[in-house]
């Protein structure tokens, strides 16, 4: 049976604005500023390896409780920003969950987000039925772009690597989804199209994407 993996932010949901505010006010906090192109080098990234890459003035690489504390309080600031702002599924995402779900094809999410991001965002834009699994942050031990995240997302819902089609939008993601052998559809949210040659598919968006797509890339 095969199985539709998908990265969450970028690929169902863009809050792109909200975690760069989000980090922002962070940096406010410790009395600081973002690096130069932060957000780009950044993204798709465990915020336990961001804070050591990016973040050594604020907090010992090697403190890990603090780096955890730190990061908690990021993601508080994004689920602040989430909800007051709100948030809306990106265009053809809708369309495509509906079109796997009459298929029988189950959806699984393989993140770096945090379950209670996920969670807050799900009762948003009330697309929860449509995931028979979630695998977030926490239920991982290695970042993309190791496979692991992917891997566990596919096991959850019964399905092989062969059989599994990885939804991406961030290049250390499709690495992960090519890493863990599964074909690899990209959207061009977060990065420009003709920079996502690595992946299977490379689409500006996910209308027009559906089933038929799946079974096309899986032969």
């Amino acid at each position: 049976m095969p199985a539709a993996i998908f990265d969450w932010d970028g690929v169902i949901i863009d809050s792109h604005d909200q975690h760069a505010g989000s980090w922002e006010m962070l940096a406010a906090e410790q009395g600081s500023e973002l690096p130069a192109d932060f957000f780009k080098s950044s993204f798709g990234m465990r915020n336990e390896s961001i804070f050591p890459m990016f973040f050594s003035s604020w907090v010992d690489p090697a403190d890990t409780r603090r780096i955890a504390q730190l990061a908690d309080r990021k993601e508080e600031l994004y689920r602040e920003l989430v909800r007051r702002d709100g948030i809306a599924p990106l265009p053809g995402v809708v369309a495509l969950l509906e079109s796997l779900a009459r298929a029988g094809i189950p959806c699984s999410v393989g993140s770096s987000t945090p379950r209670a991001n996920i969670d807050a965002i799900m009762d948003i834009i009330g697309l929860g039925d449509r995931f028979q699994a979630i695998t977030a942050a926490e239920d991982v031990t290695e970042g993309k772009p190791d496979p692991q995240v992917f891997l566990l997302a596919a096991a959850k819902v019964g399905a092989s690597p062969a059989e599994s089609v990885v939804f991406e939008d961030a290049h250390v993601g499709i690495a992960a989804g090519l890493a863990a052998g599964m074909k690899v559809i990209a959207v061009a949210t977060t990065h420009p199209i003709e920079s996502l040659g690595e992946a299977h598919l490379a689409v500006e968006s996910l209308e027009g994407v559906d089933a038929a797509t799946l079974g096309e890339l899986l032969g």
